[in-house]
Formats: C-alpha cells, structure tokens, sequence
C-alpha cells in the first residue's frame, strides 16, 4: 500500500464576500478627471457602462455561434480538465462550487436554477456553455472535512458527477490514487489533483454521461466504477417497512446483497445506524481503510447505503461507524449471513448457490399440526456429535443415525454464529448466520436437505432475549444503546451478563421477527425453539426489589415482550405453512400455547406458541427418579402432578442439555443403586416418558446410557458401543429401547393423537405409592387404548390386578422394558391377557399382570 497523501489540500478559492471585501479595501485605479463635477462624473460612468455592455453582448452572441458550430462538428475533448482560470469565475459560480448538484439550495441531486444568461447556454445538450458562469468543481472545505472525517451524511451529493452551471463536476475521493482519469466513450479526461486524495475536473458537457474511472496507484493502473454514480439500491417501499418495522422479509434489503444495479455488478451494503455521524464500508478490498468509501443516509430510517461495483461474493467487510461523540468503531454485520470462522470476527459477503431437493418434505410436513402429530426429538450439539466434521460430514451419518433410532426430528444447537465455541451457542453474535465453524451456509441447507430427505424434521435453537457486549458486534452499536434498551436496568441480563433487547423498538423487533421468518424460509427450517422465554416476559426476572421498574398497568409483565413474541408466533405460522415454535418457558404464564387473538384470564391474548417445553414434569419425574425406591412412596406425587395441569398447554417433555451438564449427572447416573438398577431405572423412566401425554426429546448421549456428563471437546462416549468394550451390550440395550419405544410410538396414534385433550388419557390407579406403580390408559380419537404400567420398584409384582375396560377382549405385550434384549432379566407376560369380569380401580373388568422389577410395560388390544 503507498502511503497515504496529507488530507491538506490546497487552500480553497475567496469567496464572493471575502473579493469584494478586498475590493473595497483596495485604492482606486484612476482619479476622477479634473474640473468634472460629481453628478456630471456619474452620467459620463453610466454612459460609458451601457457602451461596454452592449460590446460584451455582442461578443457572447458572437461566442455562442462559435460554441455551436464547433459542437456540431462534434469535436473530441481530449486534453486533461482542470480548473478553469480564476479570472473567469464569477462570484455566483464561487458560491456554488462545490456544492451537492446545483448548490446547497436546491434538491439532492436537482441541479438550482443557474442564471438566464446560463440557462439559455444550455437549451442545447449540443451547446457549450458560456465559460462566464462557470465553476469550480473543487471540494468545499466543509465536505473536504466531513469525508475525511468519517462524517458525511450523503457523499453522493459531492462525489462522482453532477451537472452544474458550465458544465458536468467530476469529483473522485481516493485516498492514495496518484491521478484519476475519467474515461466515457473517446472522451478521456484526467482530473485535478486536489490534495487530501480529492480529485475534481469540470468538463463542458451538456449531460452526466455514462463513465467509468481510470485510477492509478503507483505503477498500477485500475479501471473501475465510481460507486457514486449510482441511484440508491433500495426503494421507497423498502425504506417504508423498515421504518415501520415491518419488513418481514428484512434480510433482502439490508446487509451485503451481490447485485446488478444499473448494469454493473456489484455488491450493495446496507445498515441500519440511526445514531451514526457517518458509516463507511471497510473490508479485504480496501485494505480495511473505509476512508474512501463512505456511504450515503437514507433519510430519516436511520439506514446507510452504498453500492460497490465488482464486489462479490467471499469479500470480508464491515462498517467503519463514527459515533456521536466523534470516536470510531469497526462492527461486523448485523445482518450478515456468512461470518468468518470464529474468533476472527469479520462479515463475509455470501451469495448462495444451493439447489433444494427436498419439495415432498414441505409439503407433507403441512398436512397436520405438530401437537396432533407424532413428534420424538433427538437434541443435538452439532460440533461435538462427531468432534471435527463439517455440515456435510455429519449429513453423512447424523440423518442415518437418527433415522435408524425413529426419531421425528432432530433439534441442533448451536446453528447461529457465536463467539464461545465451548458454549451451547446461546451468546449469539450472528443472528443471520449458520456458525462457520462447520461449514459455509450452503453446506447447512446441504445438512438440512439431507435430514429432510431422510424424513426427518429439523428443529433450531433460536435466541432472541438476549445478545453478548463484544464491542464488535451489536452492543451499543452506533455508538449508543440500539438494540438493547436505553435504560441501564432493563438493559443488562443480571444472570448471564448479557444485553437484552429492547422489544419496545419497532426496528429491533423487525430484525428479530424477520429473523425468526430468516431460518425457516431461507433454511427449510421446521421449527424454532425459542431459548429463555421467562426472562423476557417478566420485568422482575432474577432482579431484587428497586431493580426494576413496573409496567404502565404497575405489573411485572415486560409488555413489549409480550407483544414482540405475539408478533413473531403470527408472523412465522402465517408465512411458513408446517413450522413449530417451541417456548422454553419455566413458569406457569397463562397462555403460551395459546392463540393470539385469544385472551385469557390474565387479560392478555395467547402467546402464540405452538409448543411449551414442560419443565416442572422434568425437574419433578427426574427428583422423583434420584429417591432409593424405599423412599419414592413420599415423592409419589411428584410423578402425578404433571396431570393436574397436562392440558393447560401443548406440552414437550425434555430431557435435555440442560440437564446432563455442570455436576448434574447424566440421566442414567442420576438414578439410585447399582449399574444393572439404574440401567433399569433409566428404562423404565424412558418408557413412563414416552407414554405420558406430550411429545418427547432426548438430549444426545442418554439414548445409549452414557455415564460421564456431556463435554463439548469429547461429545458422547461413542467407544461405549464398540463391541470390543466388555459392557458393550448394556448401553446397546438402552439403545435398542430407544429405537424400539420410536416405532411402537409412531405407530400407536393413542400415544400422539391426542396429546392436547383430555380425552385422550385416564388414571387406571394413580394413587398405589405403596407399590411405587403408576398405571393409565393413552386413547386414539377413536377410542382405541394403549395400556402403560410402570413399577419403579426393585421387586417382581407378580399377578398385579388393574381395572381395564370391559370392551377389549384381549391384551397384548407391545413394550417391556425389562426385555433381555434391553438388558433386563426378561420378566413380563409373553402370553396374551385376558380381562376377567371382576371390576377393579372402578372399572367393570380387570387383569391381572406379571410387574417386572424397575421396568414399564405397555399393551395393546390384540
């Protein structure tokens, strides 16, 4: 890189006031003759003027003829155009030098009014102007400053071409340029060295014309577009939406888009920065100097734009932002959809290329709602299922594995961009961007084809509450609270030492509710599961009194967040036909599952959700599950509770990340006893869980009874079911569970049909804590029954009596967990059960089972 030229140019020409105050300082010529009075002085003065005028009238008549006659010999300029003679110009054409296109009076880019006498020279776009009303293309001082300064509002007003009394003003800023040459047709105009990297020419041409720039630096010449010749790259229906915060497709009109404008291609960049003195564009192509390419305001939207020619796809950039107080900041993309690889921090501009094939998919995953639907979800940290393969690896072998267990879906965590690679990915720095740790953007769609085609639904962790402080990335993003709140205290996250946004700003929660519509369209994504929703709805989240500030109806409840999340829920389900949300939502808010535009008895109107994680059936089972069997008789209650509530919302029961990280155990070392108890213990919670109402997911590694918590460097144990490993078969008997609680489930519709109606479950005994036994019925929409028994004790229950209804003539063993195959002592009831006509459990008939020892069974008519 040459060495950037002093930003001191040349001292800018007098203006008209600053002549004729020197004038007026300056003695005069000539005395007045001697022996003329003073009145008889000024009639001779004014004779003499009217004399001179005509003389001059008939010399710019004489003049324009010559202009004319040498424009229709359409002579070629040919010579380098600098500027004009200082004694041509005329105090008018010294004050409007310089300005944005016809002087500061005037519209952007309108050429003012020139004088008559100018006006009348250019009735031809053939016709010369008279070089009387010319002026000088060079920089005002002002705008010299704000361009160098970082601080220019609308640099396309002063840069590239403009039409201006004399003429067209040339004006080029590049810094470190040794000339500049403007090239249009045969013309080839070099223009002036201005100093400071400020290049400018006036050129006596009727009309801007089509051109391009020949640039030197050094030895090296570059022809190339001048990006301030173009038209802003977004529409007033664009600027409109997102000053209305309701661009719902806002991914299209900000950030790096490759594009052809105007004929040439190029890339255009977009920001939304309303509190920036000024925006420029910095990247691998400029060296990271964004002096010479600052961008233009959009008006009052609060969005900068600036298109650049012969920028593509794979170009690293960011803004260069000039804050209120005058400081800079370099800060990556908000909306950029690739990032580099992590920690190295810049945009990435991306165009994608990939080919989607999975057509049959969208259209079937419409057919039914989620919550009337089969839905088993394997969760999935994608960079330590398999340590060290990329998207299109693991489309290799995740899809196949999934599949192999019967899984529905599969929820991947971490997918946006983010700074700690250790974490679950719920800092998020890239909210538009698949983590490049793994791959580029079409190698994430390649992996979620491939899921697809495999029949496999595709769940994403998705994090809107909060965002982390990098002072590269969106805190404080132009230099003053943006998309966190303005008020320190709702600001900051006091758990996670975070920043909250503030949903309370139409534009934040645009770019947040076009986000969510981002992945789902643009990814073929089929659900979100939204992370940490209870900390957005309550104003008093983990703050103490005086830490927090009631709402205008004097509640806790974070009404802006209410009603962005209303917002997001209508907006995706009403854009992607098929698509899930799933609430991770902690606290019994009424309304999550429900729908919008219905209230409740809180007052407000649903949520929006169509799922809610149900997180006190977690912590209650798992306490439960942790009791020695001698005690859970006292914790009884802890299994039945979930059914006091089960229908209030649509429910997913998670046994989760969060469950098997920092000293909480895995599932299986969660249980009491020794290895073959909690073996058993696990299976028979695994099957309790699948046949309670709700859907199911399942935290990677606790498929196969991985003992150790989960580590993000190692992942799961996979060596557990190397056939070489002397307790191989164990954890491949949890496996075979798994694979086989899959198909029964998915092909016995009492377990999902109706998982949100009570009509679809009934207590056959839930109050035997003595025996440790839980027993119910699952029922289709036809009435069709699905039998579940689990005995969370350590003991044979051999002819256990259950009251069963009295239309079913015979029940068969579907599912025991205490099968050989699974690693059980293989007790159960091989043989067909009959009902007796004895009444039990207030029922007309019953049957009498054999219980195995920490295991569940299910049954089916035969």
């Amino acid at each position: 890189m040459t060495p950037r030229p002093s930003s001191s140019g040349p001292d800018p020409k007098k203006t008209a006031e600053e002549t004729s105050a020197a004038q007026q300082a300056a003695p005069p010529r000539k005395a007045v003759a001697r022996g003329t009075t003073p009145k008889k002085a000024t009639a001779e003065k004014a004779t003499a003027k009217k004399a001179a005028a005509k003389k001059a009238a008939q010399k710019a008549t004489a003049k324009k003829a010559t202009a004319a006659k040498a424009t229709a010999k359409k002579t070629t300029v040919e010579k380098t155009a600098g500027q004009p003679p200082a004694a041509k110009r005329t105090a008018a054409g010294k004050a409007a030098g310089g300005k944005a296109a016809g002087g500061a009076g005037g519209k952007k880019g309108v050429p003012r009014k020139a004088p008559a006498e100018g006006r009348a020279a250019r009735r031809s776009a053939k016709e010369a102007v008279p070089a009387e009303v010319a002026v000088s293309p060079v920089l005002d001082a002002a705008d010299r400053e704000r361009l160098l300064a970082g601080t220019h509002h609308d640099p396309h007003s002063v840069l590239g071409a403009h039409r201006v009394p004399g003429g067209v003003a040339f004006r080029a800023f590049r810094p470190y340029a040794r000339a500049v040459t403007v090239l249009s047709g045969e013309l080839r105009a070099g223009l002036h060295d201005d100093g400071g990297g400020f290049f400018s020419a006036l050129l006596p041409l009727g009309e801007v014309p089509a051109y391009r720039l020949l640039v030197a630096y050094g030895d090296t010449d570059q022809e190339v577009e001048d990006p301030y010749r173009f038209l802003p790259t977004l529409g007033d229906l664009d600027l409109h939406l997102i000053g209305e915060g309701r661009h719902e497709q806002l991914w299209q009109a900000l950030g790096a888009r490759p594009a052809t404008h105007e004929g040439v291609a190029g890339t255009r960049f977009t920001v939304w920065a309303p509190n920036a003195r000024g925006v420029r564009v910095a990247g691998g192509f400029n060296f990271w100097d964004g002096t010479g390419h600052p961008m233009r305001s959009l008006g009052g939207t609060g969005v900068w734009e600036l298109f650049l020619p012969g920028i593509g796809a794979g170009e690293l950039y960011k803004f260069e932002i000039t804050r209120p107080d005058g400081s800079r900041t370099f800060r990556a993309d908000p909306m950029a959809r690739r990032t580099e690889v992590p920690p190295a921090t810049s945009s990435v501009v991306h165009v994608s290329e990939y080919t989607w094939e999975d057509d049959a998919w969208l259209a079937r995953r419409a057919q039914a709602p989620a919550h009337e639907a089969p839905m088993s979800v394997y969760e999935v940290h994608l960079p330590s299922w398999r340590p060290g393969l990329t998207y299109r690896e693991l489309a290799e072998q995740l899809p196949a594995y999934v599949a192999d267990l019967g899984f529905t879906h599969v929820e991947l965590m971490p997918v946006a961009e983010h700074p700690f690679g250790g974490s679950w990915g719920y800092q998020v720095t890239g909210f538009y961007a698949p983590t490049a740790r793994l791959g580029d953007p079409d190698d994430f769609k390649y992996l979620v084809d491939r899921l697809h085609r495999a029949g496999i639904g595709v769940l994403m962790d998705w994090v809107p509450a909060h965002f982390p402080r990098d002072d590269w990335a969106l805190a404080e993003f132009d230099g003053r609270p943006l998309y966190e709140h303005s008020d320190p205290l709702r600001a900051a996250h006091p758990d996670w030492g975070t920043l909250e946004f503030d949903f309370g700003r139409r534009e934040v929660r645009n770019f947040l509710v076009a986000n969510a519509v981002y992945w789902c369209e643009e990814f073929h994504i089929d659900g979100l599961r939204v992370d940490a929703v209870a900390s957005m709805l309550y104003l008093d989240y983990s703050r103490e009194p005086g830490q927090w500030t009631p709402n205008e109806h004097g509640g806790r409840e974070n009404l802006d967040a209410v009603a962005f999340l209303q917002e997001m829920n209508a907006t995706v389900y009403r854009r992607v036909p098929g698509v899930v949300t799933v609430a991770e939502e902690s606290t019994a808010w009424d309304g999550v599952t429900r729908a919008t535009h219905h209230e409740g008895p809180s007052g407000f109107g649903g949520l929006g959700f169509g799922l809610k994680w149900n997180m006190g059936w977690m912590h209650d089972s798992l306490e439960y599950m942790s009791h020695e069997p001698v005690h859970r008789k006292y914790h009884h209650g802890e299994m039945t509770f979930s059914m006091v509530y089960a229908y209030s919302e649509n429910y997913v029961l998670p046994i989760s990340h969060d469950e098997v990280v920092h000293g909480k155990k895995s599932l299986v070392s969660k249980m009491p006893g020794d290895w073959w108890q909690q073996r058993a213990s696990e299976r028979a919670y695994l099957g309790y869980m699948w046949a309670h109402p709700g859907k199911q997911l399942l935290f990677m590694g606790q498929e196969f009874a991985q003992g150790a918590e989960w580590s993000e460097a190692r992942g799961p144990d996979w060596w557990l079911l190397d056939p070489q490993y002397g307790a191989a078969a164990d954890h491949r008997g949890v496996l075979d569970l798994v694979r086989d609680l899959n198909a029964v489930y998915r092909d016995t519709p009492a377990l999902w049909q109706r998982d949100t109606h009570p009509s679809g479950f009934a207590w056959v005994v839930g109050d035997a804590a003595e025996d440790n036994v839980l027993a119910f019925l699952r029922l289709d929409a036809d009435g069709a029954p699905l039998l579940a028994v689990s005995n969370f004790a350590p003991v044979v229950r051999p002819e256990y009596r259950l009251g069963v209804p009295d239309d079913v003539p015979v029940w068969h063993e579907v599912l025991n967990t205490d099968a050989a195959r699974y690693g059980g002592g293989d007790v159960g009831n091989p043989d067909p059960v009959k009902p007796e006509p004895q009444g039990w459990h207030g029922r007309p008939a019953s049957i009498r089972l054999t219980l195995p020892p920490l295991a569940t069974v299910w049954l089916r008519p035969a």
